[in-house]
């Protein structure tokens, strides 16, 4: 694994989360109604932080492996998707869309993470931490939906 391959998919997974400055939280979400174990605020961008090291150490191992093309495509396509969430569910308000991007995020989070594990296995169970964290947060949003039916309207206002 060369530190240069490390630092382009460490830069995309920033690319990534910069969509949460773009696309703050704020009085919105403040106001839904949330179930008792939400991860407190602070603790995002602590696991996001986390997680983004990791998603890049295992891109990079995968990278300089060989047969890893798949393994590569489908984390572009995660990558995607976790970009494609925060401004839908923040900057939108669309908690139900949301809920559909969250659940291809999932989908495609494990298949880049079985596909990863073929390739390298330290690079599959490195995975592993950010699957559980996409489960959190798509319970979270299908929690939310449930506790804001307000939120499941055809065009509910942002």
């Amino acid at each position: 694994m060369t530190l240069l391959l490390f630092a382009i998919f460490l830069a995309a997974c920033f690319a990534a989360g910069s969509t949460g400055a773009l696309f703050a939280p704020g009085d919105w979400y403040r106001d839904l109604r949330k179930p008792t174990w939400t991860p407190p605020g602070w603790m995002f961008s602590v696991v996001w932080t986390v997680l983004y090291l990791l998603m890049s150490w295992a891109a990079a191992r995968v990278a300089v492996s060989e047969g890893g093309g798949l393994a590569l495509a489908l984390w572009a396509l995660q990558i995607a998707l976790n970009t494609l969430w925060t401004p839908v569910f923040f900057g939108l308000h669309r908690a139900r869309v949301g809920m559909v991007i969250i659940i291809l995020l999932w989908v495609s989070v494990a298949a880049t993470s079985v596909a990863f594990y073929l390739v390298d296995s330290l690079a599959g169970v490195l995975m592993v931490p950010y699957i559980a964290w996409v489960s959190v947060a798509a319970c979270l949003n299908y929690s939310i939906l449930r506790l804001n039916p307000e939120l499941s309207a055809a065009n509910p206002a942002p």
